[in-house]
């Protein structure tokens, strides 16, 4: 039996603004617009005659002639982008920056990420509200979730809570194989005058809570492929080990320098080295040797392309979904011990003091003498003995004095924590622990900063207006900034920020206050959140962070995709050829932005599920930690020894009412003087976990 349509007199509204837009200088009448959206029963034709009214109402139509409607000149569709979306509508940002908040009812199912024309409504109260007139484009058609069964009607759940609709699934073969598993599905209809879109299950990716489903559906949630097309596997086969003695005379040949990789236990894909010679001068050379992507992977080719899709690698727990074929990534191109690989190398001449007096960017060929790992290279150096620990003493004196230098130039210094998982055979979390940061990982850090710093610098003096892929990083935003000043001025600190140097020099003198004060938690969540967001851009504005007034990524092309263009880059303003690029780099620059953050999102995201999973295991368990979030909700607590994070919900926090003061981070009750704040030290008890929904909470202890 053929299912009832029933309109609705608000989805209406949509399509008859679609009718009018595409003829904007044209009249029409209620009867008009009814053949055009092929309604013929006389209720259908009433609730368009409504429809009109109220659009009429809100601005969004005229009406010159009685009866006869016309497209309000006022009310123009304006081209915007969605930044935002959940379960009340949208928000769309319009070219001139102007925000435009959407209710879901008016949004045609658009979300976060599509480009589509809204018209704003004609309102005194709410001046900063409209309606979704047409989705020009798409950014994504395809979620992952579960299957929910109605009287025998399917409907997609999406696993995204920012995704505000369900799925139709109108393909019933398939809705019997969907009992607790997870789904990839492709939506198919996004017509507005449905309640929901419809699509088709196209992937079975799992049992529900499984550890290799909920990696499945990260990745594809995130826009990554789980896999290489066999045609990119053969591709990749297709190239030789072999170096030819042409290509080696065509390049600095570095083979018998001492050379090593220092990378973490479970890499294997070592894409920079680092060389040590004393010249006889009593100056050192110290190469930083980064592997020759470019020399395989084709400009424009079909791994180009799939490299560019994806932007970068993506580090998982337990695993690293390459942005390169493993072939490449893991061997030809990885800078493994006892062969011999083509680099494209930053070469210095440094004093002891680690003054730089000079450098040289060219193609070598290296030999790396040892693969060494964070912790075997710091044993070294602590014991002073092992293989080439002269080599890395020095390498870790210059890089100590190279980080002091940067920090009094300004470089904002945070500590970095690692969170790792100890998983048994079955892939779960049997631990968590902090894995510290080493000498040698800041030894490694450093020198890669500073070629990337070089090649940056060196570009600027170089090119002549052409286009450049910058990493830049913008100043911190000055309303957060005054209310960090205001909430450590209790603590009886102060900031300087008169000027963008003053503040960074302010920031890091705060962070060595704070270091083992209570208050330290609470200071430094605030400074980050604070700074803003690091990006690739053609349009050089410095590295804030970094204090750095040129700043590029040259040193990870196996993993990130702007390396790649960055040494395409580089070879050509070597050589002194004009760069004939057939990616718009400008384009470049904003898909591999996105896609750093996307592989950040689901780089959380693996996480959280080992920390959930982990926790369940550990209800009615009592641990410290420390508030990470206050909202008018609740507070969220991150544990100390696991960094697990859960929600202490508001009901649980007091008998009583709390006011939450949002700039001040906090949840207070004047009349029993509780006072939750970011920062604060609490015990708590694990209340519940929900794996499926991917939930903790947690209760005061």
């Amino acid at each position: 039996m053929k299912k009832k349509r029933v309109l609705n007199k608000r989805v209406l509204k949509n399509s008859i603004l679609q009718v009018f837009q595409e003829q904007p200088f044209k009249k029409f009448n209620y009867k008009q617009v009814s053949k055009i959206l092929r309604l013929k029963k006389i209720g259908d034709k009433i609730l368009v005659f409504e429809a009109m009214s109220d659009l009429r109402a809100g601005g969004f139509l005229t009406e010159p002639k009685t009866g006869s409607f016309v497209l309000g000149s006022q009310k123009k569709a304006e081209s915007g982008k969605v930044i935002f979306s959940n379960k009340s509508g949208v928000v769309v940002e319009l070219s001139n920056g102007k925000e435009v908040v959407v209710d879901k009812k008016d949004s045609l199912f658009s979300l976060r990420g599509d480009l589509v024309e809204v018209v704003s409504l004609k309102s005194k109260k709410e001046s900063n509200r409209g309606v979704v007139t047409n989705v020009v484009q798409r950014k994504r058609s395809s979620f992952v979730g579960k299957v929910q069964l109605n009287n025998g009607v399917g409907f997609f759940i999406p696993d995204d809570f920012k995704i505000y609709f369900d799925v139709y699934l109108y393909n019933k073969n398939t809705l019997k194989l969907s009992k607790n598993k997870k789904v990839h599905v492709a939506v198919t209809d996004w017509s507005s005058e449905n309640k929901n879109p419809s699509g088709k299950i196209i992937e079975f990716l799992g049992d529900l809570e499984n550890y290799e489903t909920e990696v499945s559906a990260i990745l594809i949630d995130n826009g990554f492929s789980l896999k290489f097309a066999p045609s990119l596997e053969e591709k990749a086969r297709s190239f030789s080990s072999r170096i030819s003695e042409k290509e080696i005379s065509s390049r600095l040949d570095l083979r018998k320098t001492t050379t090593f990789t220092i990378d973490p236990e479970d890499a294997k894909d070592f894409d920079d080295a680092l060389s040590v010679r004393k010249l006889k001068n009593k100056n050192w050379e110290i190469g930083v040797h980064i592997a020759d992507v470019s020399h395989y992977v084709q400009e424009g080719g079909v791994i180009d392309k799939e490299a560019f899709n994806r932007g970068t690698s993506v580090y998982l727990v337990d695993r690293v979904i390459p942005m390169l074929p493993e072939l490449l990534s893991n061997d030809l191109c990885s800078l493994k011990p006892r062969v011999d690989r083509l680099c494209f190398s930053v070469v210095f001449e440094i004093t002891d003091s680690a003054k730089i007096l000079n450098y040289k960017i060219a193609k070598t060929v290296i030999h790396s003498d040892k693969r060494f790992t964070y912790e075997e290279a710091q044993k070294n150096i602590d014991s002073s003995s092992g293989d080439f620990y002269p080599e890395l003493l020095k390498l870790n004196s210059i890089a100590k004095i190279l980080r002091d230098t940067r920090k009094k130039s300004g470089s904002i210094n945070f500590e970095k924590e690692e969170t790792r998982f100890k998983l048994d055979s079955n892939k779960n979390p049997i631990g968590v622990f902090v894995k510290p940061s080493l000498d040698t990982n800041k030894l490694i850090e450093e020198f890669m900063l500073l070629a990337n710093k070089t090649v940056a610098s060196h570009i600027n003096q170089k090119i002549n207006n052409q286009a450049f892929v910058y990493r830049v990083h913008d100043q911190p935003d000055k309303e957060r900034i005054e209310d960090l000043k205001k909430i450590v001025k209790k603590y009886k600190y102060s900031i300087q920020n008169e000027n963008p140097k003053a503040l960074s020099k302010s920031l890091n003198l705060l962070l060595e206050k704070i270091n083992d004060q209570p208050e330290k938690n609470l200071i430094e969540t605030l400074i980050l959140r604070s700074m803003a967001k690091a990006k690739y851009s053609t349009k050089n504005i410095g590295h804030y962070g970094l204090a750095f007034s040129f700043y590029s990524h040259f040193t990870s092309p196996i993993r990130r995709y702007p390396d790649l263009v960055v040494h395409r880059l580089m070879d050509s303003f070597v050589k002194n050829f004009p760069y004939d690029k057939v990616l718009d780099l400008d384009y470049v620059c904003n898909h591999c932005s996105e896609m750093e953050k996307q592989a950040a999102i689901a780089e959380r995201e693996s996480i959280k599920f080992m920390q959930i999973k982990y926790l369940s295991t550990k209800v009615g368990e009592v641990f410290s930690g420390v508030i990470s979030g206050v909202t008018d909700w609740g507070v969220y607590v991150e544990l100390d020894n696991n960094k697990c994070e859960g929600l202490i919900k508001i009901k649980n926090l007091c008998n009583d009412y709390l006011i939450f003061d949002k700039k001040n981070q906090t949840l207070t009750n004047s009349n029993s003087n509780i006072k939750y704040q970011l920062g604060q030290k609490i015990d708590i008890k694990v209340l519940e976990v929900d794996l499926e929904k991917k939930l903790i909470d947690f209760f005061p202890a």
